[in-house]
């Protein structure tokens, strides 16, 4: 890509999965393999692009609709029916944590669709014929609209991202079968935001960000139910100033916790 080129942005899904505990809010995160494409090294929650597939109406559906997606995410319908489905499938393979129920509410047994996660993983099979294949309903009644997060022009991948709350389903748990992380762990988003001060991890800004909104709540119900505003976020990257260069609204103080500490190479 050359210096004038803008790589095209890809509609992609992120979810930030809660629970509560003792201790208040955890979320799920994962550090991803270095050698990652995009985000190598980073800690992330679990997330990935839109397989063009996940735009596929022929599936059960329980809560909000399409057009209450693309008004909250100012996105079309079939769009914002594929960020929903892609947020669905992309929890369910880097996490092994499924929003889907049969027609009574019942939620499945992730661990029992084993060989189907790992063929949704490989794109072999379909995420709404999945769905249908096993009589489930995609559950976006558990979901709720949390940021819009657009990666810098100067980045050779970019993403449209948007970032969904999401709380565990009773009687699931998170799992570390991913080869796309070399660390899962539930933490709370405290104890996150202290380990990026302290330089034992590097949260790159929208995990930062949406960090930084979990932090502000004691339990996960007081959490679903609060309105983020949703408007896109895309940061500005000054010319040759490099990460450090980086701005956007709350970027002083991401920087300034960043403390001047040398940029991973990733980020170079």
């Amino acid at each position: 890509m050359s210096g004038t080129e803008v790589a095209p942005l890809r509609d992609a899904a992120t979810v930030v999965l809660v629970r509560d505990t003792d201790h208040g809010i955890e979320v799920f995160l994962q550090r991803r393999v270095k050698g990652m494409a995009f985000a190598g090294g980073m800690t992330v929650f679990p997330g990935g692009g839109v397989d063009e597939r996940d735009a596929d109406a022929h599936l059960a559906w329980q809560g909000p609709d399409a057009d209450w997606w693309g008004e909250a995410f100012h996105a079309d319908p079939d769009i914002a029916q594929a960020l929903v489905c892609a947020a669905v499938r992309e929890t369910f393979e880097e996490c092994g944590v499924l929003l889907a129920s049969d027609s009574d509410g019942v939620f499945a047994d992730p661990g029992a669709l084993a060989t189907e996660r790992q063929q949704l993983v490989d794109k072999s099979l379909a995420f709404a014929d999945f769905l249908v294949a096993n009589g489930l309903v995609l559950r976006a009644d558990l979901l709720r609209p949390l940021a819009h997060w657009i990666t810098p022009v100067n980045e050779k991948r970019r993403y449209d991202t948007r970032f969904f709350l999401a709380a565990l389903p009773e009687g699931q748990d998170a799992d570390d079968q991913t080869s796309e992380a070399e660390v899962a762990r539930w933490e709370s988003a405290r104890a996150a935001l202290d380990g990026w001060v302290a330089g034992e991890h590097f949260l790159l800004p929208p995990t930062w960000a949406q960090l930084s909104e979990v932090a502000r709540f004691d339990t996960v119900a007081d959490l679903l139910a609060a309105d983020h505003e949703i408007a896109p976020i895309e940061p500005d990257v000054s010319s040759g100033g490099g990460f450090t260069g980086i701005r956007f609204d709350g970027s002083d103080t991401y920087l300034t916790e960043f403390g001047g500490r040398p940029t991973p190479d990733i980020l170079k």
